[in-house]
């Protein structure tokens, strides 16, 4: 998986790696130096750590920038470590192999797994572990169990494990901490927005709502539209901050909430409802529109009640109002005469998303919307 970009929260890590890195280059130097006459090949010792050298330079180069820390870089270093550590089985003996370390040293092999621990976590790290720990064995031609004698096993898999746990959580933590700065921008915004719509359109919002009941008559719908309005844009103004829709979820619920008034009743279970932000905002369009026809065509002093339940698998909205009804066919009249409103408005919508949107009424009965949204099962919410 590739991790890079100008942000990345594990760019401290990759720089330490590199210090290491040098680090052990340096004790290979030595080691090199050191056996390199007990070599059953000196020349092709010396031509190894050549390539170690260079190999080290390249990969740490490619490491500080951000556009160098992908797949193909790290298992490129794991092969490469893990083909010089055998090569020591060409330009050594069988009894120096037995007494030594491989080629060229195990210090500077764990390199390759902090590599693949901070691009990947901690799975693949031990993997990366597991092979380095494999080829020395290969050198060595016997599995030594004696841990207590043989901690480069410990410390390899010790080392591929942890760094790349902590690499996982330095990236929650830094996904967390940008939600976080999202979200105080977004409460900002909304306050900075709040205080002009108090001064300008929630006043002239209460002025009609006040106005229209003194007058009463035809104008006092008009003042009930007002005062439902404005108090949904006091709830808007006043609720947290929903997640947008860039891979995140919102909670359906709190949507849903600030759609209550005086004629419109929200019942939500008492924690978050989540789906896919697309899709919850879709669904609460959907709920938008049949509330709309509601308030236009279910009569005067009609009462709509909003139920929301989460299925599991499953959300399920019902809009439903104690109004007029509608006569049979009246919907499909409407379609056939070219207004789709509720065709592509309530029920293409919902039926985009997957789901199914079902209408009952008669006249008399008042209307009913059930809205049903499937949940995919990777979407981040509770199992039931």
């Amino acid at each position: 998986m590739n991790r890079r970009g100008p942000d990345d929260a594990v760019a401290p890590l990759w720089r330490a790696a590199q210090a290491y890195r040098l680090l052990t280059v340096v004790y290979a130097l030595g080691f090199q130096i050191a056996v390199n006459g007990d070599l059953a090949h000196p020349a092709f010792g010396a031509a190894v750590f050549a390539v170690v050298a260079v190999s080290s330079g390249v990969f740490a180069a490619v490491y500080l920038l951000d556009n160098g820390r992908d797949v193909g870089w790290v298992i490129a270093e794991l092969v490469l470590t893990c083909a010089l550590m055998l090569s020591t089985l060409l330009i050594a003996s069988e009894q120096w192999r037995a007494d030594n370390q491989s080629l060229p040293t195990t210090l500077w092999a764990t390199n390759a797994v902090i590599s693949v621990a901070i691009l990947t976590g901690p799975v693949f790290g031990g993997v990366a572990a597991a092979a380095v720990i494999v080829s020395s064995t290969v050198v060595k031609g016997f599995v030594n169990i004696d841990l207590g004698r043989n901690a480069a096993v410990v410390i390899l898999l010790a080392v591929g494990v942890i760094i790349g746990m902590g690499a996982v959580t330095a990236r929650r933590a830094s996904a967390r901490l940008a939600e976080a700065t999202r979200l105080a921008a977004a409460t900002d915004e909304r306050e900075r927005l709040s205080r002009h719509v108090h001064d300008g359109v929630l006043q002239v919002l209460a002025l009609i709502a006040r106005r229209g009941r003194e007058i009463g008559g035809p104008t006092e719908d008009l003042a009930y539209l007002a005062a439902d309005q404005e108090r949904v844009l006091r709830s808007l103004l006043s609720a947290p901050g929903v997640p947008d829709s860039t891979g995140t979820t919102s909670d359906v619920a709190t949507m849903l909430r600030t759609r209550e008034s005086d004629r419109v009743t929200v019942s939500t279970p008492g924690q978050p409802v989540t789906l896919d932000s697309v899709v919850a905002a879709e669904l609460s369009a959907a709920v938008d529109n049949a509330l709309d026809n509601a308030a236009r065509h279910a009569g005067p002093g009609a009462r709509v009640f909003v139920l929301l339940e989460d299925l599991g698998e499953s959300v399920v909205v019902s809009v439903r109002d104690d109004g007029v009804g509608i006569a049979p066919g009246r919907v499909a009249a409407a379609a056939a005469s070219g207004r789709l409103g509720i065709a592509q408005s309530i029920v293409g919508r919902v039926e985009s998303l997957g789901g199914r949107a079902v209408l009952d009424s008669a006249p008399g009965a008042g209307t009913e919307w059930e809205l049903t949204v499937p949940r995919p099962a990777h979407d981040g919410t509770r199992d039931r």
